[in-house]
């Protein structure tokens, strides 16, 4: 637990002190949960599709106190990005949620223009991370990379998501953008 508590601390120099964090594919709570106790001006939505994992996410937003603040959504984030939320992130983050063009596809539309989403780059890839995301980040999306923040890259929402993005469950896996 502690790696995962070190690995979620890289981002503590770069993260909004307030506004709504969106956190893709929660599973265990990591790195939402330890980044939620130590910024205790963000509020934050956990995504997790599996409702097993939603439920323990729930039970451990109780335990950990903080409930008033972080709330958790067992839906996919394909169907988020087309809710209320759409567009009110300050934040979002992602942690073994997908492949890039899957993960920019469904965080965009979650953000605010000027917006950040943090994805954690795998280890011991072989090829550069640069390799994995476009140069300029994915325009499609109205994303832009900002760089690197540890093992984590940092991409900016810059325009507009049109309203067809993310495309209905599935399809991002299925027909990648990039």
């Amino acid at each position: 637990m502690e790696r995962h508590i070190e690995h979620a601390r890289q981002l503590l120099a770069v993260l909004p002190e307030e506004g709504l964090a969106v956190d893709l594919g929660s599973g265990g709570g990591a790195p939402a949960l330890p980044l939620a106790c130590a910024l205790p001006g963000l509020r934050w939505l956990l995504i997790e599709s599996q409702l097993r994992r939603a439920d323990w996410l729930r039970l451990a937003v109780i335990q950990l106190g903080l409930g008033g603040r972080v709330d958790v959504i067992a839906e996919r984030a394909e169907v988020v990005g087309h809710s209320a939320v759409r567009g009110t992130g300050a934040v979002v983050t992602a942690r073994s949620f997908g492949p890039p063009a899957v993960t920019a596809e469904c965080a965009a539309p979650l953000l605010g223009e000027g917006g950040q989403l943090w994805v954690a780059e795998p280890p011991d890839l072989g090829a550069p991370v640069t390799d994995r995301w476009p140069h300029n980040g994915p325009p499609m999306v109205g994303m832009v990379v900002v760089g690197r923040q540890g093992s984590w890259m940092g991409l900016r929402r810059q325009g507009p998501v049109a309203e067809k993005y993310p495309r209905r469950p599935g399809i991002p896996v299925k027909r990648p953008l990039f």
